[in-house]
């Protein structure tokens, strides 16, 4: 899949855990891990913007794009 997700690494940079977020961002574990592996077929602009708010972060900063060859 051309976009990769880098909650990891945001999460990383910000000393946060998976668990953290997800519980201030008011989404599920679960969800929030599905997100993360890069499973996730779309998210929802509100859950991208409240995880920026949460990080102190772009968009840019969480997924990315890389073409396929």
């Amino acid at each position: 899949m051309p976009i990769i997700v880098n909650l990891d690494v945001m999460l990383a940079k910000r000393k946060m855990k998976s668990k953290d977020l997800a519980e201030l961002i008011g989404i599920t574990t679960a969800n929030l891990s599905i997100l993360k592996s890069g499973k996730a077929k779309a998210i929802r602009f509100t859950t991208l913007e409240a995880i920026c708010k949460a990080l102190e972060c772009q968009p840019s900063d969480i997924l990315e794009y890389r073409k396929e060859e």
